[in-house]
């Protein structure tokens, strides 16, 4: 199982076979490395094409970018991630799927392959602000509300604040992520566009976007 996990993890089946003469004293070469993790694929299979069978009111997406070696090359890959919040709490991993990039395409076929596997009472979808996805969501899932994902967007935030700013703009941030209702939101991010006109002006326009 270590052993898996190490080619999981991202090392290389050559490093693997290293490793373990290292450690153990013992030979482990990179065919039976290879052939041990092939017995993963019938489970990672089993588990991306398992029957949604639940309502999932709160439809989670998020994309990561790999390197993967595909024949004589290493290339990059979008890894589509999607998970959901069930109408009775619990949070559930869906699964993955590849794709050459992050796109309309990509995304529209990960819904739909959602979709396929029995989806249903969705009323949100959070993500990031990928134009492709936000596309692919509303066309999907028509009639659904969208919204940003808190953490991307607290990320943008600071990204565009100036350094000694922006423990304050987390906080004042936080203020109006966590408000009870939208009233208490808008009074929230009034104060945070007065603090921050003048001293911060591109992280007011990111919040207002």
């Amino acid at each position: 199982m270590a052993l898996m996990e190490m080619v999981v993890q991202g090392v290389s089946t050559r490093k693997v076979t290293e490793v373990t003469e290292t450690l153990c004293g013992a030979s482990c070469s990179k065919s039976t490395v290879s052939a041990l993790c092939a017995g993963l694929d019938p489970r990672v299979r089993a588990f991306n094409e398992r029957r949604l069978t639940a309502e999932y009111p709160f439809v989670l997406v998020d994309a990561r970018v790999l390197t993967v070696r595909e024949e004589d090359c290493v290339v990059s890959k979008a890894a589509l991630i999607a998970s959901a919040i069930r109408a009775d709490g619990v949070r559930e991993i869906w699964g993955i799927q590849i794709g050459d990039s992050e796109s309309f395409a990509t995304w529209n076929d990960c819904f739909k392959w959602l979709k396929g596997r029995g989806l249903k009472g969705v009323r949100w979808v959070i993500s990031d602000s990928h134009a492709g996805l936000v596309e692919a969501a509303r066309k999907q899932f028509q009639g659904v509300a969208w919204q940003r994902c808190q953490v991307h967007l607290m990320r943008n935030l600071l990204g565009h604040t100036p350094s000694r700013h922006r423990a304050e703009v987390a906080a004042l941030a936080k203020r109006i992520f966590q408000a009870h209702d939208s009233a208490e939101a808008r009074t929230h991010l009034a104060a945070f566009v007065t603090r921050f006109a003048k001293s911060a002006p591109k992280t007011v326009a990111c919040l207002e976007e």
